[in-house]
C-alpha cells in the first residue's frame, strides 16, 4: 500500500464518522419534533377554547368534546361536557353507551348518573332512569335534581306519591326549583290533590324563570277546579279555540258521578280509538301527563 493511500483511508473513516453523526442528529431532530407534535395534539384544550365552545352552536359542541374524550376517556370533566353535548344534539342513545362504560371508572360521580338518568328518561325508559337517579341521590344526598329526577321517573311509572316524596326532597335543598315545583303541582294534580297542585304552582308562576308553560298548567288546575274565570286570568294569552275546548272538556269531566280514576281515564286516549291530529289532539285533550316536563 503507498503512502498516500495509508493517509486516504484515515480521512475516508472521519468523513462517514460524519455523515453518520449528520444523520444521527437528523433523526433525533424529526423524533423529538413528532413527540412534540403528538403531545400538542393529546393536550388538553385551553382555557380560552373551552370559553369559546361554550358559546359555539350544539354540533359544534359535540364535535369539539367528542375529540377531548378520545384524548381523554378517563377524565371525568371531559364525560361530563361530551355526554352532555350528545344529549344536547338528541344523539342520547349514544350517551347512554358512553356513560354505561365510563361510570364504573368514576364511582363517586352522581353528575354522571344524573346524565344518564336524562338520558334515559329521553329513551323512554323510565325505571332505568330512577335506578340511575336514586343511585346518584345516595352518592350526594345534596343534589336536587338527582331528587327532582327520581320525582319525574316514578310519575312516568305512575308512582306518583312517591315521585311526591321525591320531588320534597329535591325542593328541601332548592326551594326556588321551578322545573320542580311544577312537577310537584302536575303529580299532585295526577293523584287528585288539586289544591296543594295549585299552592306549588301559584308560588312557581312567581319565581324568576317561570315561563308561560308554569302558567298553562296554574290555568289547567284552576279549570279542573271549576274556576273558569280565574283560569282565563291566568292564562289570557291563549288561543280562544284552546280556551273554549279545554273549558268544555273540563265541564265534561266534572260531573258529580265521576270519580277521579274515571277522570284520568277520560283524559288519557284510548288504545283502540283512532288517531287525532296533532293539532287537534292537542287542543281537545288535557295531556296532564305530556305536560310534565324536565327535571
Amino acid at each position: 500500500m503507498s503512502r498516500a493511500l495509508k493517509f486516504a483511508v484515515p480521512a475516508l473513516s472521519v468523513v462517514l464518522m460524519g455523515a453518520c453523526a449528520s444523520t444521527g442528529s437528523s433523526e433525533a431532530k424529526a423524533n423529538a419534533e413528532a413527540e412534540a407534535a403528538l403531545a400538542a395534539e393529546m393536550a388538553p384544550a385551553t382555557a380560552e377554547q373551552i370559553a369559546e365552545m361554550a358559546r359555539a352552536d350544539p354540533l359544534t359542541r359535540a364535535n369539539f368534546w367528542a375529540a377531548e374524550f378520545r384524548k381523554h376517556p378517563e377524565d371525568l370533566e371531559t364525560t361530563i361536557q361530551f355526554t352532555t353535548s350528545l344529549r344536547e344534539i338528541g344523539s342520547h342513545a349514544r350517551a347512554i353507551d358512553v356513560l354505561t362504560s365510563t361510570i364504573p371508572a368514576h364511582p363517586k360521580s352522581d353528575t354522571l348518573r344524573v346524565i344518564l338518568g336524562r338520558a334515559l328518561m329521553s329513551e323512554g325508559r323510565p325505571g332505568e332512569a330512577a335506578d340511575a337517579y336514586y343511585r346518584a341521590s345516595v352518592i350526594n344526598p345534596q343534589n336536587a335534581a338527582a331528587y327532582a329526577g327520581l320525582g319525574l321517573a316514578l310519575d312516568q311509572m305512575e308512582r306518583h306519591f312517591d315521585a311526591q316524596a321525591a320531588y320534597a326532597a329535591a325542593l328541601q335543598i332548592e326551594p326556588d326549583r321551578v322545573s320542580t315545583l311544577t312537577n310537584y303541582g302536575l303529580s299532585l294534580a295526577l293523584s287528585g290533590q288539586l289544591v296543594k297542585a295549585e299552592e306549588r304552582l301559584r308560588y312557581a308562576s312567581t319565581l324568576p324563570g317561570a315561563d308561560v308553560r308554569v302558567r298553562q298548567n296554574l290555568a289547567l288546575i284552576l279549570g279542573l277546579q271549576g274556576r273558569f274565570e280565574d283560569m282565563r286570568e291566568v292564562d289570557p294569552h291563549a288561543p280562544k279555540r284552546t280556551v273554549e275546548s279545554n273549558l268544555d272538556t273540563l265541564r265534561s269531566m266534572m260531573a258529580p258521578t265521576r270519580t277521579y280514576e274515571a277522570l284520568k281515564e277520560e283524559a288519557a286516549p284510548e288504545e283502540d280509538a283512532p288517531a287525532q291530529a296533532p293539532q287537534e289532539k292537542a287542543e281537545s285533550s288535557l295531556r296532564l301527563r305530556g305536560a310534565l316536563g324536565s327535571d
